[in-house]
């Protein structure tokens, strides 16, 4: 069975010479800075800080990003790269922890601050660069969201001694070297992140980097990331079968397309029906693809199964590793029965990644992911998993659908955990509970699209609480289920604030779930943020 090559040629690539290789050192940032030289039309790409120079040297990348991380760099084991990076000739920008392993490796010092730096900072310019070129970096002024020379800042540590040949190019009132350069040898960096929003002129700052500095010329687009992509999914592929498992969302589905566009019929899709969907989404699978795209399609009714599983589970980790191992085993069984497939393709979002399992860098765990169960590793670990969007945001991904012709209504519907309704019930998951939730959720959906609110908002959800209220209800008293509402907004899923929605709206849609959803007496509205809350309850 033929496995890839540890650090073969990427599915999308951009072509040698053109690309911008990160580094990735563990930041919760680092895909960000990936994302917005896409949305500046640069390719760039992210791996793991622990590439061997030859490694680095085969990838041909026109510049190098060194990301932020945890660490610093003076612990014992700290994160680093090969000291010969720097004699490559190839231009490196070094962000936070980025910055600090340069001044480390080529003779600086490094050491804690006394004044720590956490949020927005005033930038100052002190010196000329290439890569503050049009940064309106001038007097200490407002740190509102608004002031020009806002930067975002998160270390503890901060550079004391500069290396040889380096001058400082910016400062800020608790960093001496803020931002600084070799401009000979074209080795930049800076304390802040550029690529988060609040830096208001990060995105010059990146275009300067990638344009200016390292001569890439902006021309990566969706479309061309659509043929590079099947082209190279051609090349992985070859005449071996292409097994996915569907799940009939804005991620999976498209994935199926792409695939399908690429390689034809040697895709099969599989979609496993767990019973913990929305009202009427598996009809709507099935005929999206069978009558829609063309996609040979296999259902597997598995409902009773995945019941049985997770009677008396409530503990939310335990439900996914269920989940996510049953859907596996259903998912094999129905591939067995189809004969082998060399390949398993899965709709996998960089946001799922690093809120699962460290794959680029030493990222920290956040919550397990269905698609990131032990099975699932093993075959990654083999080789024999493609997933195509794995380093692309929801809203990337959904250009990506438009790129394909995938009609924008389907595209735009909101996200949906891959574990279904079962982490939207905060209690053991049961057919009565379900039946609650699911009527519930479909009322949620259809006002906000009735209110046009749908479009508005990134996710919306309705979650079934473990607590039951006191009500009344005609002249009887009730005690009975207690629905919360999740609405979010959104760019990419990574932060997130509650959706601002008119009470005449939310008055509407709590009044028809508790008056047309049965065993339901109370409806309550969620006003948190992410972080601290992440989007989903569980």
């Amino acid at each position: 069975m033929p496995t890839q090559k540890k650090h073969a040629r990427r599915v999308g690539d951009a072509q040698s010479g053109d690309k911008i290789v990160v580094l990735d050192f563990g930041s919760q940032y680092t895909q960000l800075i990936a994302r917005r030289l896409r949305e500046l039309r640069f390719y760039a790409e992210i791996h793991p800080h622990h590439l061997s120079l030859t490694e680095i040297k085969k990838l041909n990348p026109a510049g190098i990003i060194l990301s932020g991380g945890p660490a610093s760099v003076y612990e014992k084991g700290a994160p680093s790269v090969d000291k010969n990076i720097f004699s490559l000739g190839v231009p490196i920008l070094g962000i936070c922890y980025g910055l600090q392993l340069i001044c480390h490796l080529l003779g600086g010092k490094v050491a804690a601050s006394a004044e720590r730096e956490y949020g927005r900072a005033t930038l100052r310019a002190r010196k000329a660069s290439t890569l503050l070129k049009g940064i309106k970096a001038g007097s200490a002024g407002s740190t509102t969201a608004k002031s020009p020379n806002q930067v975002w800042m998160s270390h503890g540590d901060k550079i004391i001694k500069l290396p040889k040949n380096f001058s400082v190019i910016a400062v800020t009132e608790n960093s001496p070297a803020a931002a600084f350069a070799d401009e000979k040898a074209r080795i930049f960096g800076v304390q802040f992140h550029p690529e988060v929003q609040h830096s208001t002129q990060g995105k010059t700052i990146l275009k300067n980097f990638a344009g200016a500095i390292c001569g890439v010329k902006p021309t990566w687009t969706m479309s061309r990331f659509v043929e590079e992509k099947m082209a190279a999914i051609r090349e992985q592929v070859k005449h071996e079968r292409v097994l996915l498992g569907l799940s009939g969302g804005v991620d999976s589905t498209v994935t199926a397309k792409l695939l399908h566009d690429a390689i034809g019929d040697q895709l099969t899709c599989v979609y496993v029906d767990t019973g913990l969907m929305r009202k009427g989404e598996t009809e709507a699978v099935r005929n999206r693809f069978k009558k829609e795209f063309g996609i040979k399609l296999h259902v597997v009714d598995a409902e009773e199964r995945f019941l049985t599983a997770l009677a008396g589970v409530d503990d939310p980790e335990k439900k996914r590793k269920i989940i996510g191992k049953l859907f596996l085993d259903e998912f094999s069984a129905k591939a067995k029965d189809l004969g082998h497939h060399e390949f398993l393709a899965q709709g996998t979002l960089y946001t799922d990644v690093i809120e699962s399992v460290s794959v680029k860098g030493p990222s920290q765990t956040i919550k397990s992911h269905h698609n990131r169960v032990q099975g699932v590793l093993d075959l990654i670990q083999a080789g024999r998993v493609i997933e195509p969007l794995s380093e692309l945001f929801k809203d990337e991904v959904r250009r990506l659908g438009l790129a394909l012709k995938i009609h924008r209504d389907l595209l735009y519907r909101h996200p949906f955990p891959g574990p279904g309704l079962a982490i939207r019930i905060l209690t053991a998951v049961t057919k009565e509970n379900l039946t609650t939730l699911r009527e519930a959720d479909a009322i949620l959906l259809d006002e906000l699209k009735s209110s046009r609110w749908y479009e508005k908002i990134w996710q919306a959800g309705a979650i079934f609480l473990p607590v039951r209220s006191v009500g009344v209800m005609g002249d009887n008293r009730t005690y009975e289920n207690v629905i919360a509402l999740r609405l979010v907004t959104s760019e990419d899923g990574m932060t997130a604030d509650f959706a601002h929605l008119p009470y005449e709206v939310l008055a509407k849609i709590a009044s028809r779930i508790i008056n047309e959803v049965r065993g339901v007496n109370r409806v309550v509205y969620d006003v948190s943020s992410k972080p601290p809350a992440t989007i989903e309850w569980e």
